[in-house]
């Protein structure tokens, strides 16, 4: 059944669109982030094994609203690896293992890129898809990838 929640069927599949991207954004993060986990080492091993642990914990729980948000605006959420890299923006290196330094700021990259995608996703649901419970919604996200964003940079400083 459909919502009837106003919000027009054209601009719910716009934002469930945009969703779906944001989904696989943050799965393909998850998972590069739980490969570097298994494979840092170094001088600081624990220090980034549990950095990288509690990053992807917190990526794992946004996951699953992503996915509950994209049903309760009355879309199946997609869920095979083959949707979420055709729809990822961010990049995977298979057979590579960066150094710890490499791996901070290959995270911090991927964590801006989430940044500047949210915010325009919440300026187009806000604006364009009259749709302030996603925008709200994005906002929340948003914040957590600014705040692991900077704890990143502090390690690179």
């Amino acid at each position: 059944m459909k919502p009837k929640i106003g919000i027009s069927d054209a601009n719910l599949k716009h934002v469930t669109d945009l969703l779906s991207t944001v989904l696989s954004n943050s799965v393909t993060l998850y998972t590069k982030t739980r490969k570097f986990h298994w494979n840092v080492r170094g001088e600081s091993f624990m220090e980034y094994h549990k950095l990288f642990e509690e990053h992807y914990k917190k990526l794992e729980v946004a996951i699953d609203e992503i996915a509950e948000r994209i049903n309760k605006l009355g879309t199946p959420t997609i869920g095979t690896m083959h949707e979420f890299s055709q729809l990822s923006e961010i990049k995977e290196s298979p057979g590579t293992y960066p150094t710890s330094k490499e791996m901070l700021k290959e995270l911090l990259a991927d964590h801006e890129t989430c940044a500047k995608g949210l915010r325009q996703g919440i300026s187009d649901c806000d604006e364009k898809y009259e749709d302030a419970g996603t925008a709200d919604f994005l906002t929340d996200l948003i914040r957590e990838h600014e705040t692991i964003a900077w704890t990143l940079r502090r390690y690179l400083d």
